[in-house]
């Protein structure tokens, strides 16, 4: 570390004189459910000091629940944390920081508003006495960041407002902001997903620094090849099961993916069926957006379910988004029901027949404080108006149709929609699609947050609609999934779409390895 990082991280320890300098992790039994769900069985490893212990899983395996655990986010139901040899019970995370465990969780917990120096140094700002008053000391804090941000190569202001940079910068500055308080550990949880190449390698680079100097890392991530540039040891976790622990020298990427899904049930495949692809009921050519897709080609057949599976970060959202018109193109060609499409607006997509449920039903699918009713009628609006007025009667018709069709259990539609189940609310989104009479879809995580019956009442009401004519693309995290109801399925790797499967021949760690490697 730099002479000027360990001069500026020294103030930091003399009021800490007993935070170490490295530390070994200790987990024996540790356990954590919510309610019924069982997050993580008892864990029994230790991570030893100054290494990079890379934690692999797919989505709900236990992985983030231990890293919580571990930064004292959530409290484990049973076992013992150990650091350092010393029993640890932590009841908030200021307890874990008190020891040396900084986390860098996958959401920015940055403050917009304020500046980078500001939020590297947020709750440690240095001061000065004025007079007889104690004020920030702003040259001190420009000075100390700066050192900062050349320690961790990031070149940016310390004066620069948060909401101004980049997200990927924005990731950054999280870390730089850990990095700051000379942590033992240093806990990461997908730092990369929002990254470009170059801001990976500087990560990497800033890591290996931290390792050099016995910092213990544990690293979350889904990219397969980062674990082999960069672990020092790779821990599989597989429904909350502590599955194996293996220097990163003695495994290789596939046995990573047997270990992640093991002796798994063969999802039921859809029956094949012949689909016209003469004439697609969407095509796009050359669609890019520059740092987030490049160079996307593809076509929706008419009644066909086509899935998009990829990582996080691989950009199938920000492609939908883009086709659907809520975010800009650089670039490429839409077509969409036989109109050519070069600009497209939401509202222009909606006319020609697309409908997009999008990921986050509660921030931008739903209007949380308004009636179910409401809810279904949003996208549909001009269809049910009269002369431009709002018109009950002829909402009531669509709003009854829904609710019977998708059997939303509604006892009174004019409830608020945030009473409902998450099950209950997806098919609320859904329904206010269908309400538009679509002649294409776009799902864009579906099932994310409902139980398993409603997920399996919402994958058999797209293929039922599909049978009767719907194109649906549906994008999910969970590749189980879109074995289960798509025709085909499409694979997106950083950007860039790397390969389409049959679902009829493909097996689930085969599709997995790809999403996480790209084609080979």
């Amino acid at each position: 570390m730099s002479t000027e990082l360990s001069s500026l991280n020294g103030r930091d320890r003399a009021q800490s004189p007993s935070l170490p300098t490295s530390a070994r992790i200790e987990a024996r039994g540790l356990s954590r459910s919510f309610g019924a769900s069982v997050a993580l069985r008892p864990f029994t490893h230790t991570f030893e000091p100054g290494q990079i212990h890379a934690l692999m899983g797919k989505n709900g395996s236990g992985k983030s629940t231990l890293l919580k655990i571990l930064a004292g986010s959530i409290r484990a139901d049973g076992g013992e944390l150990l650091v350092n040899g010393k029993a640890c019970d932590f009841h908030h995370p200021a307890d874990a920081f008190a020891v040396g465990i900084r986390m860098v969780h996958q959401e920015l917990s940055l403050v917009p508003t304020l500046s980078v120096a500001e939020n590297i140094f947020l709750g440690r700002l240095p001061v000065a006495r004025k007079a007889l008053a104690r004020a920030v000391d702003w040259r001190q804090l420009r000075e100390d960041a700066a050192r900062i941000l050349e320690a961790t190569g990031l070149d940016i202001s310390p004066d620069d407002p948060v909401s101004r940079l980049p997200v990927g910068q924005q990731q950054m500055v999280e870390i730089a902001k850990a990095y700051a308080t000379s942590p033992a550990v240093l806990l990461l949880d997908e730092p990369t997903s929002a990254l470009s190449h170059r801001e990976v390698e500087r990560l990497f680079t800033l890591v290996r620094r931290l390792r050099s100097h016995g910092v213990t890392m544990l690293y979350i991530t889904h990219r397969m090849n980062e674990i082999f540039d960069i672990a020092d040891t790779c821990t599989v976790l597989r429904d909350g099961d502590h599955v194996s622990s293996l220097p990163i020298a003695q495994t290789s990427p596939r046995e990573v993916v047997r270990a992640m899904f093991g002796e798994h049930h063969v999802p039921a495949r859809v029956q094949p069926r012949a689909l016209d692809a003469a004439n697609p009921a969407l095509s796009v050519q050359k669609l890019h957006r520059s740092g987030v897709f490049e160079d996307v080609d593809f076509e929706l057949r008419r009644g066909e379910v086509l899935g998009i599976a990829g990582m996080l970060g691989a950009g199938r959202t920000e492609l939908l988004r883009s086709i659907f018109g809520a975010d800009p193109l650089d670039g490429g060609t839409i077509r969409l029901n036989g109109t050519t499409i070069h600009k497209p607006t939401p509202a222009r997509m909606k006319r020609l027949g697309l409908g997009y449920t999008p990921e986050n039903r509660k921030e931008h699918g739903l209007v949380q404080a308004q009636s179910i009713h409401n809810n279904l009628c949003v996208a549909g609006l001009s269809r049910m108006a009269r002369l431009s007025f709002i018109n009950y009667q002829m909402e009531t018709g669509p709003v009854r149709r829904q609710i019977a069709d998708l059997a939303i259990k509604a006892p009174d539609p004019h409830l608020p929609v945030s009473s409902m189940s998450g099950g209950n609310q997806q098919k609320v989104v859904l329904g206010n699609w269908f309400n538009t009479d679509p002649q294409v879809m776009f799902f864009d995580e579906p099932s994310r947050g409902i139980d398993i019956q409603a997920k399996e009442q919402i994958f058999r009401i797209i293929r039922e609609k599909a049978l009767h004519g719907l194109s649906a693309i549906v994008v999910s995290s969970e590749p189980e999934e879109l074995l289960e109801v798509c025709d085909r399925i499409l694979i997106m790797h950083r950007g860039r779409l790397v390969a389409q499967v049959d679902p009829q021949t493909i097996a689930l760690d085969e599709l997995y390895q790809i999403m996480m490697e790209g084609a080979q």
